[in-house]
């Protein structure tokens, strides 16, 4: 309060006697008079001198004699104005009271309204330099888009004094923002929001434009009010982020290029080092030579694995890897993989089997390739970590309402992990020994990149594990797409009962988990002796090889133990095929080739007293292989298309070692001759295709080789494509050219054997 009334003070003292240069100009305006003033004494002496004539007039009418009312009536009229003049000066007295009481309360109101309208305008011009510190334009438009107010900030941006804004438009500023229409007005007033580049002496910038259109419900008035800030530089950090994409897509462009390229040109050498290694193998050596071959074959199969770990990282770490969802069969992968892993399981004398639940879909959509991938790492680690017991593989599906998904697990009895390396081993180059003395070796990509080869697929991994009490990686994938297994499959195998003999109880739980899961009755035994009191209404005896001698010995004390009526199936594995003939003599039916697939089982269990087993077949080598595949005695005749000398050498021994005929040429064009100019008689079997080649590459020969055969007639002649290219967008895309089958380098002499006899066999 004592401030205020300085500052009233000041305010009054600063119109008197000026203002101070300091503070604004302010001056108070007087009251008007509410009526004239006029002067006292003036007024009191006209009264006196009336009172005294009216008595001296009445005197003299007296004195001559005049008749008495007229002096009764001069002095009456003297009195009058006697009594007239006391009343009004009571009544000026009053009134004069009253008018300064009045003026005194008038000029008490004016100050005050002085007061507030100072206040008022101090109050605007503050918020007014607000509005300018933030550095927003503000800008109030009438109906038709006319200016009526616009801040300093937009006055300075388009460098115009701020009075000469009024009744301008922003087209004649050069800015586009147009008037919102009058049907946008049906709740009275729309706001709306864009963004506008406004040309600036120092060039343009950009500011988000916010309106508020109203329109006044009684008059019907229309106004434009608008803030606008300032966003040149998100608009510039916008572009930079543009280009800085199309920079990143361009280099993973490249990224992907190099990729394939340094794919193609390692896979090369390292194809002539595996094969030609492979075919030394295969000749008369010495131990100490074979030992040294097989020290290259095995070093070069563990540098092709960090080759192969290290270019799918980097193809991930670049963004290049999309899933590619087919129609992909499960336990056919699932059974593939075990087959494949089998001889390094068998190696270390451990376990490996799987098994696979009845509600497995038949078929789901998914990427095969990178299934196959994950599998292959995760059975491939479990291996190599176990030195006793073994590793099983399970498969299943787990549905809820929300969900349904197929479940992969890999088991194994290896030393386990600690709770803290759980996670760590999911992280790129970590391994769950990561010290200097670790006995197993590897870059420690092969989880890293199976995690984010699931999470692509819209799956998850995970691992649990107990130290010294071996691991469980389970990784999920959605069942998209998928076709349904029999519904009677759960029960084809009711009423039989078996007894599997075997010391190695992870293989014999995969066999007992398949029986179980398909209706049929199962127990497990590691000896004949604990295999005795399960005899009773057993009509099938599983038996591992490896606990067979040649002459029967262990079959027939099971005959004598009570199993003299079930039927004989042993247990071999593929090094033991050559033994097949001795197990034929001891009395056993038939055989399954170990790892057991589970389809294989069930067909062998459902056939009521199988057959027994065949002679052994020869080795598949030379022209004896070509007859056990239905060939020609001659062989076929081959046409391998490769640029590369030690490549194509390597294809060409492998296929005359199996007793072919070859033609080796050394681009597409040549290959395109070749098979026109050889005609029917003279027509080659097969032709091996590499992909990337001189003059003209893979591709195009097998186009050129297509369109031939429609305009002559004749039937397509089988062509196999040899790619070092391993993705499955490329095997697709071989095979839509009209490419019959697609080999993976390194070649692998057996492989392409079998490769090479399977397309006429089929």
């Amino acid at each position: 309060m004592i401030a205020e009334s300085a500052r009233k003070e000041k305010s009054r003292a600063e119109s008197i006697d000026g203002p101070n240069p300091a503070t604004p100009k302010r001056q108070h305006v007087a009251a008007p008079p509410l009526a004239p003033d006029f002067p006292r004494a003036t007024h009191e002496g006209l009264l006196f001198l009336t009172v005294v004539a009216s008595v001296v007039l009445a005197g003299l009418s007296h004195l001559t004699g005049a008749p008495i009312f007229i002096t009764l009536g001069l002095l009456a009229t003297g009195l009058a104005g006697v009594a007239m003049h006391l009343r009004n000066r009571r009544t000026v007295h009053r009134a004069t009271a009253l008018l300064d009481e009045t003026a005194a309360r008038s000029r008490a109101e004016i100050e005050t309204l002085a007061d507030r309208m100072w206040e008022m305008q101090e109050s605007e011009e503050r918020f007014r330099g607000l509005i300018d510190a933030l550095g927003d334009l503000v800008v109030h438009r009438d109906r038709d888009g006319h200016i009526v107010y616009a801040n300093m900030v937009f006055a300075g941006l388009v460098g115009t004094d701020q009075r000469d804004l009024a009744g301008r438009t922003l087209a004649d500023l050069g800015i586009d923002v147009g008037i919102v229409p009058d049907a946008a007005f049906s709740d009275h007033e729309c706001l709306s929001s864009t963004d506008v580049s406004i040309r600036t002496p120092n060039g343009p910038r950009w500011f988000s434009w916010i309106e508020l259109s109203v329109r006044d419900k009684d008059s019907g008035a229309v106004s434009h009010r608008a803030i606008a800030r300032d966003i040149t530089a998100r608009k510039r950090a916008e572009s930079s982020l543009i280009t800085a994409r199309e920079r990143a897509e361009y280099a993973s462009q490249a990224k992907s290029r190099f990729l394939a390229t340094v794919s193609h040109e390692i896979r090369t050498p390292m194809n002539g080092i595996m094969g030609m290694a492979k075919l030394l193998a295969d000749t008369n050596l010495s131990p100490e030579q074979r030992t040294y071959v097989g020290a290259v074959s095995t070093s070069a199969s563990a540098l092709l694995a960090l080759i192969e770990d290290l270019l799918d990282y980097s193809k991930i770490e670049a963004g290049r890897f999309d899933p590619e969802p087919q129609p992909t069969s499960l336990r056919e992968i699932a059974d593939n993989i075990i087959e494949l892993m089998a001889a390094k399981a068998f190696a270390k004398n451990i376990g490996l089997g799987c098994h696979v639940e009845p509600d497995v879909p038949q078929m789901i959509m998914a990427d095969p390739g990178r299934v196959r991938q994950v599998l292959l790492n995760l059975i491939g680690n479990a291996i190599k970590f176990t030195d006793t017991g073994g590793v099983l593989v399970s498969v299943a599906r787990a549905r809820t309402e929300t969900s349904d998904r197929i479940c992969f697990t890999v088991a194994d009895t290896g030393p386990g992990l600690r709770e803290e390396d759980m996670e760590r081993i999911f992280e790129e180059f970590e391994q769950s020994d990561g010290t200097s003395t670790r006995t197993h070796g590897g870059a420690g990509l092969g989880l890293a990149i199976s995690r984010r080869l699931v999470a692509a697929m819209g799956g998850a991994i995970s691992v649990s594990s107990r130290l010294g009490e071996g691991s469980e990686f389970v990784f999920e994938i959605p069942a998209a797409g998928a076709t349904e297994a029999p519904q009677n499959r759960q029960n084809i195998l009711a009423g039989r009962r078996a007894v599997i003999v075997s010391k190695n109880a992870v293989e014999a739980d995969a066999i007992a988990r398949t029986i179980r899961a398909h209706g049929g009755a199962v127990d497990v035994a590691a000896t004949a002796s604990q295999a005795t009191p399960f005899a009773d209404h057993c009509d099938v005896l599983l038996i591992d090889a490896a606990l067979e001698v040649g002459d029967g010995r262990l079959l027939k004390r099971l005959r004598q133990s009570g199993f003299a009526d079930c039927e004989a199936i042993t247990l071999i594995a593929p090094t033991d095929r050559g033994m097949l003939g001795e197990f034929r003599t001891s009395g056993y039916a038939t055989f399954l080739a170990r790892p057991v697939r589970g389809e294989t089982l069930l067909r062998v269990l459902l056939t009521s007293h199988a057959p027994a087993l065949p002679p052994p077949k020869p080795e598949k080598t030379g022209a004896s292989s070509l007859r056990a595949h239905g060939g020609r005695q001659q062989g076929l005749s081959v046409l391998i298309a490769e640029d590369n000398d030690i490549n194509a050498m390597l294809a060409r021994a492998t296929l005359l070692k199996a007793g072919h005929r070859v033609k080796v040429v050394g681009n597409g064009k040549a290959a395109v001759e070749a098979v026109t100019e050889a005609g029917l008689k003279n027509r080659f079997d097969v032709v091996l295709m590499d992909l990337h080649m001189p003059v003209m590459d893979g591709l195009d020969a097998i186009a050129a080789i297509r369109r031939h055969e429609e305009e002559m007639a004749v039937p397509p002649v089988p062509i196999m494509v040899l790619s070092a290219d391993s993705q499955e967008k490329t095997r697709h895309a071989v095979l839509a050219h009209g490419a019959s089958g697609f080999v993976t380098k390194p070649l692998d002499p057996d492989a392409l054997v079998h490769a090479v006899e399977g397309q006429v066999a089929a």
